[in-house]
C-alpha cells in the first residue's frame, strides 16, 4: 500500500469519529441520568432527526469539505456515500426514543448492511482497490467549471446536497425504528424489493466491470475496443445497475408505507430524478468517445434506459428512421 493509499484510508476510518464519539457520549451520560438532562442531551434526547442532521452538517458538510480543499479531491463523498446508511439505521436503531419490531428491525439492519458491502465492493473493485485514487468525474467537470469558485460553490453541491439525498432516502429506516407494530406480509414483500434491487445491481456492475477491463486489456495490447456494453442485463437496459439500486430505496419506502408513513417517498423520488439527470449526462459523455457514438445511438434506439424490458428490432428502427 502505496503512502498516498495509506493515508487516505486512515483519514477515512478517522473522519467519522467526532460524530461517533459525541453520540456514544451522549447515550452513555443519558443512561446515567434520565431524569434530568442538560439543555443540550434533552435537546438530543427529544429531537433524534434534527441531530441526525446536525452530525450529518458537521461531520460531513464542514469536516468533509475542509478536508477536500486539504486533499484537493471530493474522493470522501463518494466512499461514505456507501456507509452513512449503516451509521444511521444503528444511530435510529438504538437512539433512546426508539421503538420498533425486533425483527422488522433485524431485517433492515442486515439489509442495510448487504447494500452497504456489496456497493463498498464495486467502489473498491472499481478503484483498483484503492483508496482515493481520483474523485467522481461529475465533481472534477464541476471543479474545471467553476475554476476559483469551486472553494464555496462545492460545500453545496457536493456535500449540502448530499445531506438533502441521503438523510431523505433514509427515512424509511428512521419510521421502521419508530413505530412498534408487528411484522406483516408488506415488510417480506418490501425485503423481498430491496434484495432484487440489491441482485441486479451486483451483476450489472459485476458485467460492467468485466466489460471495462477487457476493454483496457484490448486498449493495452493496441486491439480495437468493443464500443459498446450490450450483453446479459444490459440488453434489457442501458442502466440495470441504476435500475437495481432505485429498487432498493423504493423497497424501503414500502417499510415506511406499510407503517402508515408513505410520505417517505418523496426522499426516493428526489432521488431518482437525480438519477435520471444524472443518466442524462452519462449518456451524453459516452457519445462523446468517438469509437462508440454510433453503436450508443443505435443502442439507446432500441433498448430500454432504466427499467429491463425487451429490445426493439434494429432492423425496424432502421427502416422507421429512413
Amino acid at each position: 500500500m502505496g503512502r498516498s493509499n495509506l493515508k487516505n484510508a486512515v483519514v477515512a476510518f478517522l473522519v467519522p469519529l467526532p460524530s461517533i464519539l459525541f453520540y456514544l457520549y451522549f447515550l452513555s451520560h443519558f443512561q446515567r441520568n434520565t431524569t434530568s438532562l442538560s439543555p443540550l442531551w434533552s435537546w438530543c434526547f427529544h429531537h433524534p432527526l434534527l441531530l441526525a442532521n446536525a452530525f450529518f452538517f458537521f461531520n460531513v458538510n464542514v469536516l468533509f469539505w475542509l478536508i477536500s480543499h486539504v486533499q484537493s479531491s471530493t474522493w470522501m463523498i463518494g466512499l461514505y456515500w456507501t456507509v452513512i446508511p449503516v451509521f444511521l439505521v444503528h444511530y435510529y436503531a438504538t437512539h433512546p426514543l426508539a421503538q420498533f419490531d425486533s425483527w422488522r428491525s433485524k431485517i433492515v439492519i442486515v439489509l442495510t448492511w448487504v447494500w452497504s458491502f456489496r456497493l463498498n465492493h464495486n467502489y473498491f473493485r472499481r478503484e483498483k482497490w484503492q483508496w482515493g485514487a481520483r474523485e467522481d468525474w461529475r465533481f472534477a467537470d464541476l471543479r474545471q467549471q467553476y475554476g476559483k469558485h469551486w472553494w464555496w460553490i462545492s460545500f453545496f453541491s457536493v456535500y449540502f446536497s448530499q445531506q438533502i439525498f441521503l438523510i431523505g432516502i433514509c427515512l424509511p429506516l428512521y419510521v421502521v425504528h419508530s413505530i412498534d407494530n408487528p411484522l406483516n406480509i408488506w415488510d417480506f414483500v418490501a425485503a423481498g424489493v430491496c434484495l432484487c434491487g440489491i441482485v441486479i445491481a451486483y451483476f450489472a456492475d459485476t458485467q460492467l466491470h468485466k466489460f471495462v477491463t477487457r476493454n483496457s486489456k484490448l486498449k493495452e495490447l493496441g486491439k480495437p475496443m468493443v464500443p459498446n456494453l450490450d450483453r446479459g442485463l444490459w440488453q434489457y437496459s442501458r442502466h440495470p445497475n441504476y435500475f437495481g439500486e432505485q429498487l432498493w430505496w423504493w423497497g424501503l419506502v414500502v417499510f415506511a408505507w406499510n407503517l402508515g408513513h408513505g410520505w417517505t417517498f418523496i426522499g426516493a423520488l428526489i432521488n431518482s430524478i437525480c438519477l435520471a439527470y444524472v443518466t442524462v449526462l452519462v449518456e451524453q459523455r459516452m457519445l462523446k468517445q468517438e469509437y462508440r457514438a454510433e453503436a450508443y445511438r443505435l443502442y439507446q434506439k432500441t433498448t430500454s434506459a432504466c427499467v429491463p424490458w425487451f429490445r426493439s428490432s434494429a432492423i425496424a428502427v432502421k427502416d422507421k428512421d429512413t
